[in-house]
């Protein structure tokens, strides 16, 4: 599969566009990938009424243009890769399993809502419910990465189970809402009432925060995985700081609510400070 689409009718409506998809894709010719069904506002259309579809040359799918209504792209997508050169709509990667996608511009909101596997990177802001649940459902991302590079809305990792969510600019309300396991790096600073009703799991932040009175201070240390989880971040393109990386984290445990067993880690000194 190596297709390039280019958005040439920029829709008024959201357009759902699940066929974004490596397989979907796979083994069809540029004219029969133009006549896969979406879904514009609340009639059928073909994917050629939008984008014109060539073809690409390495292997990738590319999607040009502002796609800022288009829903879905890579919904439940298991291999290959996404990239999109400029912005994504609502529903980014939702519950893909594998590959990877990389967002250019922003995101709207539910940017992989549930995935499993797989990366996904945007490289501007990213809206709300970042890898959260579904409404209805009590559990969110279980595995895999999201990077957002720039700032997120509310409930980032809401009901979060397992994976990595790493935020380079600052996080909304809710960050970690009803979070069951997995870890969350802010690198800029938190909103209001982080953690909130968090069972297990890992919050960081490089900011002081006024964190919810259901959460205790425990200590201040070095811990071992956040040096080797930031080195990572670092290597992926974050701007992960040395001082960061080497820094003391004051433990604060909570939420009192649930098990008590969840973390918010935030960094307190630099090395020698």
């Amino acid at each position: 599969m190596s297709l390039a689409l280019t958005l040439h009718t920029v829709p008024t409506v959201p357009l759902e566009a699940e066929v974004l998809s490596p397989a979907r894709l796979a083994g069809l010719s540029a004219p029969e990938a133009a006549k896969l069904t979406v879904v514009y506002g609340n009639q059928r259309a073909d994917l050629g009424d939008f984008f014109k579809v060539g073809k690409g040359a390495d292997g990738e799918l590319h999607l040009t243009g502002d796609l800022a209504r288009v829903k879905r792209v890579g919904m439940g997508m298991a291999e290959g890769r996404i990239v999109v050169h400029g912005s994504a709509g609502m529903h980014l990667g939702t519950g893909m399993t594998g590959g990877e996608i990389v967002v250019e511009g922003d995101a709207g909101d539910w940017v992989g809502s549930e995935m499993t596997g797989g990366r996904i990177t945007v490289k501007g802001n990213a809206g709300h419910m970042v890898g959260s649940a579904t409404r209805g459902s009590a559990v969110g991302v279980r595995g895999g990465e999201i990077l957002i590079f720039g700032n997120v809305g509310n409930e980032a990792g809401s009901g979060m189970r397992r994976g990595l969510i790493a935020i380079g600019g600052d996080s909304g309300d809710f960050a970690g809402v009803n979070m069951l396991a997995g870890t969350i790096v802010v690198l800029g600073r938190l909103g209001w009432r982080t953690g909130a009703g968090m069972a297990r799991g890992s919050i960081i932040s490089m900011h002081p925060a006024e964190l919810l009175p259901t959460f205790a201070y425990a200590c201040t240390y070095s811990p071992l995985f956040l040096r080797l989880c930031l080195l990572h971040l670092g290597r992926l393109g974050l701007p992960v700081a040395r001082s960061q990386v080497e820094g003391r984290y004051q433990r604060w445990c909570g939420d009192a609510v649930e098990l008590n067993r969840g973390e918010v880690l935030l960094l307190d000194s630099a090395p020698g400070a």
